[in-house]
């Protein structure tokens, strides 16, 4: 699904994933084109799982500057997670603490025409469900763990603290996970739907960091052979959300 456009991106993308953790390709699929390409991967929809996704920022997006992302979900079937993650970061650069807990997760994401690597610092919320701060009834902070926390004091802007953060969301996902015939691996397909009506439509699958190139040239066979395209404008799910709810605050 990823390309590269020159050897210096490559040699910076073998790099990353030589000290990731894993690599995710990913390809959004423009409007025009999603119902077609839906079809073409043959996924029962009826298999999909819901989830509500919250993001936390300032009104002014101060995190999204930094490269932090705040997020909590509720996942039908799964429960509440939670998780700070920081991007892009150098796998490579980080502390050996940090990449030694069990919850820091390293990924490259790739898709065509770029690539990013983040550190996730995962968890699952103990003193507060994601419905009782949805509410107003329990801080922000009671959704993240004590390593959480940590890492979002060490690369949030200063002053910044979780609990003075907003909600920008939820925000209404469907997620499918099929092994689509001719495809020889596991493919998400991520549906968000925003409250304009607008909505992005990602395909993606995960692989381990020695074989992304090798899943990204297989992937992007399957693809052409069904007539998906890879050459579309690539769509942040996540900056989309933040920049949509954010102006929502402002019109308010």
């Amino acid at each position: 699904m990823a390309a590269t456009t020159t050897d210096e991106q490559l040699i910076e993308l073998l790099d990353l994933t030589s000290h990731s953790d894993s690599v995710e390709l990913k390809l959004t699929v423009p409007l025009e084109h999603q119902r077609k390409a839906f079809l073409a991967l043959g996924i029962d929809p009826l298999e999909g799982q819901i989830r509500l996704i919250h993001f936390f920022d300032t009104p002014d997006l101060k995190l999204q500057e930094a490269g932090v992302v705040v997020r909590a979900r509720r996942v039908q079937g799964k429960g509440d997670d939670s998780v700070v993650k920081l991007r892009p970061v150098v796998a490579k650069d980080l502390p050996a603490e940090l990449r030694e807990s069990p919850s820091f997760f390293v990924e490259v994401d790739a898709m065509p025409g770029g690539f990013v690597c983040s550190g996730s610092m995962k968890g699952v919320p103990r003193k507060a469900s994601v419905r009782e701060v949805f509410a107003g009834e329990r801080p922000l902070r009671k959704l993240f763990s004590k390593e959480q926390r940590a890492f979002y004091a060490a690369h949030a802007p200063k002053g910044v603290e979780l609990d003075d953060l907003v909600l920008l969301g939820p925000i209404f996902v469907v997620k499918i996970k099929g092994t689509p015939e001719g495809a020889g691996r596991r493919v998400v397909v991520e549906l968000w739907l925003y409250p304009d009506g607008s909505r992005i439509l990602e395909l993606s699958t995960k692989c381990a960091p020695d074989e992304g190139m090798q899943v990204a040239a297989e992937m992007r066979a399957f693809l052409a052979e069904r007539e998906i395209s890879t050459t579309g404008e690539q769509q942040t799910k996540t900056k989309t959300a933040l920049e949509y709810f954010a102006g929502t605050l402002e019109s308010e």
